[in-house]
């Protein structure tokens, strides 16, 4: 007897056939890859360890790389067949290198010491000028005594950020470590921001305001991305001796609380600044490196506006949108893609509209399986089905998907599911969620055109992340969301 079909429920629609992935990785250069060398006509011959610490382009088109053990190279054609790139020194003799960016006829990069500007005068492609452009912080010997940076926001402010210490040698008594600041054009460090830990990537928005992504550890329980502005205190206090200086912006009023849960915390110090944005650890990855804002002209989906963000750990690169509150930045994180070969540590986006993906393991540990490697992240035009946005309201929140939502699942409340946690603030490495509890979700309204769904959500609370599941969710052709998970950070409930 031939089977009969199996009915629908009630308001579901047929599921057509997946579609391909919307986003492809495509090798540049990896470890072990067979282009993984050099030679003196640009054809690699003796192995080039594209350990990739910095990226910027050049006004050619070349694309200029730093790497970690103190060199820079330049790549000619990188956006065409990677077996037709062409590789030559640019560089080297730097100390960790872990920035780059191009400033009118030169290229600048950020070494332990200080800001150098690397400049090709004869126009043989190699640098033949190496000046100081920026320095003033102390340098210890730690092994973690990173400099990161630079990059400009939209004032044309230079800004560079400080490792705190550790280890052997370490000195966060001694000046800024685990501080960011500006460089003015005469070079001089102008220490802005203090409270940070590992702060590797740097940012501007297409508004022109500059963000941070630090990383989790001694006291910071989980990834923030910070909006820095002069005078703010975030997270880590190990390096604040530094306030007691005449040019330090940072004066704290009290004693930084410990072993309190953060928002006991926020109020306890006025001059604590929380994360604009948390990464949950584990769910959204482990130890965040870089930011990349999507200004892409629609080339590579349907993000423009956001970060793309860097794990190391996890091999992986999440997205985050942000709104201003009551004058401030907050928002939602979302996962995104996931299988690069190392663990990552910048992100720049290309004229085309491509992500290109740097990585070095630097020996720790990474689920990607090389050691280092340059990766290019491509949009084949196919629109994933996701949250594209996510608007806090005074009484839940709005999502904006990027495709119709089918309306009968996006209308079912229990569809949805929804809690909220924050973390204990102290000099513990890390720190579990705390305090969760459930939002109940009352009701879900689907706008007319099937793109926004309006949550009446009850129990939101301040300083806390709210992390929402949309597993029931369906697109107007059956199709599941490519993730159906997002975390607000909600600093600042609407008013209206």
């Amino acid at each position: 007897m031939k089977a009969l079909p199996t009915p629908l429920l009630a308001g579901a629609t047929l599921a057509t056939a997946a579609p391909p992935p919307p986003y492809e990785i495509v090798d540049i250069l990896t470890a072990n890859s067979p282009s993984a060398s050099r030679s003196k006509d640009w054809k690699p011959s003796a192995g080039i360890a594209l350990e990739v610490s910095g990226m910027d382009w050049m006004p050619d088109g070349k694309l200029a790389v730093a790497i970690r053990k103190g060199e820079v190279w330049t790549l000619d054609g990188v956006l065409g067949a990677p077996d037709q790139v062409k590789y030559q020194l640019f560089a080297s003799g730097l100390h960790e290198p872990l920035g780059a960016l191009w400033d009118g006829d030169s290229l600048l990069v950020t070494q332990r010491t200080e800001v150098t500007r690397l400049r090709d005068t004869d126009g043989d492609g190699v640098a033949d000028e190496y000046l100081t452009a920026g320095s003033g912080w102390n340098v210890s010997g730690a092994y973690h005594g990173y400099a990161y940076g630079p990059r400009r926001d939209g004032h044309g402010n230079l800004w560079v950020t400080l490792n705190v210490d550790m280890g052997d040698h370490s000195d966060n008594q001694a000046p800024w470590r685990g501080w960011g600041g500006t460089i003015s054009s005469y070079g001089e460090f102008h220490p802005m921001v203090a409270g940070m830990r590992s702060p590797c990537g740097l940012g501007a928005n297409l508004a022109g305001d500059m963000f941070c992504v630090d990383q989790q550890g001694t006291w910071v329980p989980a990834t923030p991305i910070y909006h820095l502005r002069e005078g703010a205190f975030y997270l880590n206090p190990e390096g604040i001796a530094s306030q007691s200086l005449p040019e330090s912006p940072v004066k704290l009023s009290a004693k930084v609380p410990e072993k309190v849960p953060y928002p006991d915390a926020l109020h306890a110090l006025p001059e604590m600044v929380p994360p604009a944005v948390w990464l949950p650890y584990v769910k959204m990855g482990r130890s965040g490196t870089d930011l990349a804002v999507c200004n892409a002209g629609g080339k590579f989906g349907p993000f423009d506006g956001q970060m793309m963000v860097a794990e190391f750990t996890d091999a992986k690169v999440s997205r985050v949108f942000m709104e201003k509150v009551d004058g401030e930045y907050q928002g939602a994180a979302f996962p995104f893609l996931s299988g690069f070969a190392s663990g990552i540590v910048r992100l720049l986006f290309a004229p085309d509209g491509s992500l290109l993906v740097g990585m070095t393991s630097r020996g720790w540990s990474s689920l990607g399986t090389k050691s280092y490697g340059l990766q290019r992240v491509r949009w084949n035009g196919t629109t994933p089905f996701a949250i594209r946005e996510m608007h806090a309201l005074p009484d839940g929140f709005e999502l904006l998907f990027t495709e119709s939502v089918d309306a009968a699942t996006a209308a079912d409340p229990a569809s949805y599911s929804m809690t909220n946690y924050t973390y204990f603030y102290s000099g513990a490495y890390g720190s579990d969620e705390i305090q969760t509890q459930p939002n109940p979700i009352t009701a879900a309204t689907v706008s007319e055109d099937h793109l926004r769904v309006r949550l009446k959500i009850e129990g939101l609370r301040e300083f806390y992340v709210h992390e929402l599941h949309c597993a029931g969710v369906r697109s107007a052709t059956g199709l599941p969301l490519d993730h159906s998970d997002a975390y607000y950070t909600l600093n600042h409930r609407p008013k209206r």
